[in-house]
């Protein structure tokens, strides 16, 4: 695996934190730039593009429907973006230890998929609009894994009560998991990015000392 295999955009930065940034349908390796910047402007930030395609838009792993996902596809493709980080983390000087991973929509999917499939790799995530995924056939031991959670109220894709077990599910699994509904539909707000720079500070800041 080389860093020729996603398309993909890395800004460096002198602190040691790295964002990795998951794009929703439709998006690219610059759609979250600007949101990674708001979150953690000293961050270095590290942008693949999904390879499915649904028509011409991008994704991370395909579906059948809107609500339904194809799970032999999205177990293949979590692999195949955790494998890719490996390479990334070689050639960028990346440590697990300093990736927190920021993902919207489907981009939040493939997060959540990398934390129960790779929590070798992504041990932290920022999940906005998640839902609900196939658990891993195999339990995975996610103790000393912390992800936040944000989703809408009002998200007419994705049901609050199934995020809700969402986070349950990695709850169960020994991650810890702050989990707070916005006053929103799928779409982001301000609160949301505020929600998501708070966390990663102190995320980060626990996991410095």
């Amino acid at each position: 695996m080389t860093l020729q295999t996603f398309t993909h955009r890395y800004i460096a930065s002198d602190q040691p934190t790295t964002l990795l940034l998951l794009h929703g349908t439709g998006g690219n390796e610059d759609s979250l730039i600007s949101l990674g910047k708001q979150i953690a402007p000293d961050a270095a930030l590290l942008s693949p593009r999904g390879k499915v395609l649904e028509g011409q838009m991008p994704r991370f792993f395909r579906r059948f429907s809107e609500s339904v996902i194809d799970e032999k596809d999205l177990i293949f493709r979590t692999h195949e973006l955790a494998d890719w980080l490996e390479a990334a983390f070689r050639d960028y000087k990346i440590t697990p230890e300093s990736l927190i991973a920021v993902g919207y929509s489907n981009g939040a999917n493939i997060a959540s998929s990398l934390l129960m499939r790779r929590p070798d790799l992504v041990k932290r995530a920022v999940l906005l609009r998640p839902m609900l995924l196939p658990a891993p056939d195999e339990t995975p031991n996610l103790s000393g894994s912390a992800a936040l959670i944000l989703a809408g109220i009002s998200d007419h894709l994705l049901p609050l009560d199934e995020t809700e077990k969402m986070g349950q599910q990695l709850q169960n699994f020994g991650a810890q998991v702050t989990f707070v509904a916005q006053p929103a539909g799928h779409g982001l707000i301000n609160a949301d990015l505020n929600a998501a720079s708070d966390w990663v500070q102190a995320v980060w800041m626990q996991t410095a000392r």
